[in-house]
């Protein structure tokens, strides 16, 4: 009998991660199906982090559930996410959603951008 395997999560989120984007989800305006990530060119590294609320999915998102959350990436984001987990920090001076990124291969010093190589042959 063949088995199911799982389906790969390209971003997982922590727990803090997790129940921040629920207690945001709860408050916004109005109801969304999840939260979009991605990146986009730019900054002085050469890219950045997206999010976003996300009314529907797009046709050729990718779609991840994890700890009741649904993160929709778009498909051009996907390389350049594969493997991330997704955290929440809070410190003294902030409080921020952090990308733990194993492709990332560098940042600016403000934390506002990062250099990301996409992986190779889509694996990790």
């Amino acid at each position: 009998m063949n088995k199911v395997r799982p389906k790969f999560k390209v971003v997982s989120l922590t727990d803090a991660a997790a129940e921040k984007i629920k207690a945001i989800m709860a408050n916004a305006e109005q109801a969304y199906e999840g939260v979009r990530v991605g990146v986009k060119n730019g900054g002085c590294a050469g890219m950045s982090y997206t999010m976003e609320y996300a009314e529907a999915a797009n046709p050729l998102d990718e779609v991840v559930e994890d700890k009741g959350v649904k993160v929709l990436i778009d498909p051009k984001a996907v390389l350049f996410l594969l493997g991330t987990e997704m955290d929440y920090k809070t410190d003294k001076l902030a409080a921020q959603f952090v990308f733990n990124n194993p492709n990332q291969t560098s940042a600016c010093g403000c934390g506002e951008s990062v250099a990301i190589t996409p992986a190779a042959n889509g694996t990790l």
